[in-house]
C-alpha cells in the first residue's frame, strides 16, 4: 500500500476522510492525537490477518504508525489456552511515533484466554471489546475464571462493550451457502469492520485485498466482505457504540515522497534486491527455513526477474555452504537464518573470513539458548556474531534500529562484503522482523553504487618478468584481496580454507607468514570506513544512552518524555558494531555516566567496558519482547540522578 505524502491541507481535504465524516452521521465524533489498538484471540482467529489489514488502512490514510505482532510458539496450541493466544498490536499517530505503545487503548478479545493474556497491560478506562458468544463455563475455566469476568465487576474499572460476534457474523452470511463453522471464520472481518468504523480507517483497500485473496473462492470473497460491511454498519447502528475516533494524517511527521507500510523482513529483502543491482551482481540466497527469518526466502523466491535465484536447502549448513560457492562464482551471496542457525554456519563463516569472498550473513534474532523462544524476540547473538568461530576470524557487524532501516542497512552491509571481500553479519531482530512502519521508497539516484571490478588479468610481475596472478595481493588502502571468477583465463588459484601464504595463496604452514595473515585480515574489518557516531545532545548533558539495534525506538521514547520534563540527557545509537565507529572513545570520555539498554545481558556493555575502559551501566531485560518507554525512562531517570 503506497500513498503520496503532501501538505497538510491537502491532505485534510482527502475524499476518503470527507466521506467517512458523512458516515459517521449524528454520533460524536472525537479528535485523537493517536491511538494503540490491540487485537488478541486464539492463533486460527485471524488476529495478524486482522491487524495487517487495519495497518495497511491506517498506512494508506497517512498516519505515523508501529506495530507488534506477537505469535504464540506452539505452531498451533489447544483452542482457547493461554499459550495459544496470538495478539498484534498498533499504535498510530497524527505525529511522529517511534515505538509500538506500551498500553494499548483498545483491546479486541476473542475468547476469554485472550481477555485473560492482555488485561494486565490496559490503563483503567482502556475500551474493551470482548466476543461474548466464546464465553462459555468451559472456554472460562480453562484459563481459570470462576466467574465470568463480563458480570463479577472486574471489569468496572475499563469501557466494557459486549459484542456477540460470532452470532452477528453468522447471521450477516446466512444468505451464502456456508457452513456455521465456515461462517464463524469471518468474525474477524467482523470485528476490523467494526474498529474500521470506530476510527474512520479507509474501506476500499480491505475489499480489495479480500476479492484478490480469494479470487478463486468468490463465495468466500463475497461471504468476507458482507461480513466486514457488517461490522462497519454494527457499529454505525448500535446504541452501545455512540462515539467514533479520527486521528488525522501525520503530515508533519514525514517529508513529501511516496509512502508504504512496509515490516523489517521485506525492507531487508527488498534492501538486498536494491544492492543486487547497484553491485549489477546476481543475488544468490542460500537458506534453511527458520522463525523468524523465512520470510525473507518466501520473498526473494518471487523476484526472479530481477535476477535472483533462491535455494532452500535441506539444512543450515548446506544453505551457507551454497552462499559462500556463490560468492566465489561471482553473485552478492546471502544466507539468513536465526541464533540456532548461526551455530550451524559457524564453521562455513570461518571459511568465509579466509578465502575474503563477500558474503552477507542475515540473523534474525530470537530468544534462545538452543530452540528457545522461536517467535520472541531478543538481542542476544551480538557476542555470538562478534567472536563464534575457531580462531582469529574477524567478521563486520551491521544493525538496523526500525523496521524501515533494515532497507539501508542490508545495502550498508553490502557496501563493506563487496568493497571488502568480507563475510558481514547484519543483525536484525524478530521485533523488527514482523513489526512494520510507514517507509519513504527512495528515488534511484539515492542508492549507492556497489559496482565492482572482478580481476581481469595477472597482477604480478616475478623476479624473472614473469606475470602472474596472485589471489591474495591486496588492494593498499581497503586491504582487500581480488575477487577473481572461476573459468577466466589465467587467473587459476589455490582456495580453501587452510592458511594461505600472503600473495600467492599457496598454503603455508610457516609460523611468520600465519601470524602476518591473522593480523592483516584483522586489519582489513579495523579500517573499514564507517561513519562517525552521531549524538543527539542538545543541553550538554552528562548522562549518555547508548543503543543499538531495535532498542532504538524504545530508547527514543523514553528520551523524548525525560526532556519534556525537563531532564537533560543524551543519545547515541550503534549501526556498526564492528568495527566501532572511529569517534566512539571520544564521544563517552565526554559523558559521566554511559547507559547501555540491551535485550540480552549486558552485551555491548560488556564490549564497551573492555575496549574504551568505561565504566558504562548495563539496563537489560530478556522476556522475549521490546522494552516499553515508560520503563526505559523510569531506569534512565535513576541513572541521571543516581
Amino acid at each position: 500500500m503506497t500513498s503520496q505524502v503532501s501538505s497538510p491541507a491537502e491532505q485534510a481535504d482527502e475524499a476518503v476522510l470527507g466521506e467517512q465524516r458523512k458516515t459517521a452521521g449524528a454520533k460524536d465524533v472525537r479528535r485523537l492525537d493517536r491511538v494503540i489498538i490491540r487485537f488478541a484471540g486464539d492463533s486460527g482467529d485471524g488476529m495478524q490477518l486482522t491487524g495487517d489489514r487495519f495497518t495497511s488502512e491506517t498506512a494508506s490514510f497517512g498516519n505515523d504508525l508501529s506495530t507488534l505482532p506477537n505469535f504464540p510458539a506452539e505452531i498451533r496450541a489447544p483452542a482457547g489456552t493461554l499459550p495459544g493466544v496470538s495478539s498484534f498490536q498498533l499504535h498510530f499517530a497524527d505525529h511522529d511515533i517511534l515505538t509500538p505503545g506500551d498500553a494499548p487503548n483498545v483491546l479486541v478479545a476473542m475468547n476469554p484466554a485472550a481477555l485473560k493474556a492482555n488485561i494486565g497491560d490496559l490503563p483503567r478506562g482502556a475500551e474493551v471489546i470482548v466476543n461474548t458468544d466464546e464465553f462459555t463455563k468451559r472456554a472460562m475455566q480453562k484459563v481459570g475464571y470462576d466467574t465470568s469476568p463480563l458480570e463479577d465487576g472486574s471489569l468496572d474499572g475499563y469501557h466494557l462493550h459486549p459484542v456477540p460476534l460470532t452470532t452477528l457474523t453468522v447471521e450477516a452470511l446466512k444468505e451464502f451457502d456456508l457452513s456455521r463453522k465456515e461462517a464463524e471464520r469471518s468474525k474477524n472481518m467482523f470485528a476490523l469492520g467494526l474498529l474500521s468504523w470506530m476510527y474512520h480507517r479507509p474501506t476500499e483497500g480491505t475489499e480489495r485485498f479480500l476479492k484478490t485473496k480469494f479470487a478463486k473462492k468468490p463465495d468466500i470473497a463475497a461471504a468476507n466482505i458482507a461480513a466486514f460491511r457488517a461490522g462497519w454498519n454494527f457499529g454505525e447502528t448500535t446504541e452501545d457504540f455512540a462515539v467514533s475516533y479520527e486521528v488525522a494524517p501525520a503530515a508533519t511527521a514525514f517529508p513529501p515522497g511516496i509512502y508504504r507500510n512496509i515490516s523489517g523482513n521485506l525492507a531487508l529483502s527488498y534492501g538486498l534486491i536494491a544492492a543486487s543491482r547497484q553491485a549489477d551482481l546476481p543475488l544468490y540466497l542460500g537458506s534453511y527455513p527458520i522463525t523468524p527469518a523465512s520470510d525473507i526466502l518466501h520473498e526473494l523466491s518471487k523476484h526472479k526477474n530481477f535476477g535472483v535465484r533462491t535455494f532452500q536447502a535441506e539444512d543450515e549448513i548446506a544453505g551457507i555452504g551454497a552462499a559462500l560457492g556463490a560468492a566465489f562464482g561471482g553473485s552478492l551471496a546471502v544466507t539468513t537464518t536465526s541464533g540456532p542457525g548461526v551455530a550451524l554456519k559457524s564453521e562455513t563463516i570461518g571459511l568465509a573470513v579466509s578465502l575474503e569472498l563477500p558474503l552477507l550473513v542475515v540473523d534474525i534474532q530470537r530468544g534462545g539458548p538452543s530452540t528457545g523462544l522461536p517467535t520472541k524476540t531478543e538481542q542476544a547473538d551480538l557476542l555470538q556474531a562478534m567472536f563464534g568461530r575457531n580462531g582469529e576470524a574477524p567478521v563486520p557487524i551491521v544493525a538496523p534500529r526500525t523496521p524501515a532501516d533494515c532497507f539501508d542497512a542490508a545495502l550498508e552491509a553490502a557496501r563493506i562484503a563487496l568493497t571488502y571481500r568480507t563475510p558481514v553479519f547484519l543483525l536484525s531482530d524478530g521485533y523488527l522482523a514482523n513489526g512494520s512502519e510507514p517507509w519513504r521508497i527512495p528515488d534511484l539516484e539515492e542508492l549507492p553504487d556497489l559496482r565492482v571490478q572482478f580481476a581481469q588479468g595477472p597482477n604480478h610481475t616475478l623476479d624473472d618478468g614473469t606475470e602472474v596472478f596472485w589471489p591474495y595481493k591486496r588492494d593498499p588502502q581497503t586491504l582487500a584481496r581480488p575477487w577473481a571468477i572461476p573459468g577466466t583465463p589465467g587467473l587459476e588459484h589455490r582456495i580453501g580454507g587452510i592458511e594461505k601464504e600472503d600473495g600467492t595463496g599457496n598454503i603455508s604452514y610457516a609460523p611468520a607468514n600465519h601470524d602476518f595473515m591473522v593480523r592483516t585480515r584483522q586489519a582489513k574489518v579495523d579500517g573499514i570506513e564507517v561513519p562517525d557516531l552521531g549524538v543527539d545532545d542538545p543541553h550538554e548533558a552528562r548522562t549518555l544512552v547508548l543503543g543499538w539495534g531495535s532498542t532504538y525506538g524504545p530508547i527514543t521514547a523514553a528520551v523524548r518524555r525525560l526532556r519534556r520534563a525537563g531532564e537533560s540527557i543524551a543519545q547515541a545509537h550503534l549501526r556498526h558494531l564492528n568495527p566501532f565507529p572511529k569517534n566512539l572513545g571520544a564521544v563517552l570520555e565526554r559523558y559521566d555516566k554511559v547507559v547501555i539498554p540491551e535485550m540480552n545481558l549486558g552485551q555491548l556493555a560488556t564490549l564497551i567496558r573492555a575496549k574504551y575502559l568505561v565504566d558504562a551501566r548495563s539496563y537489560t531485560q530478556v522476556n522475549g519482547m521490546p522494552f516499553k518507554a515508560e520503563q526505559l525512562a523510569t531506569a534512565l531517570k535513576e541513572a541521571i540522578d543516581g
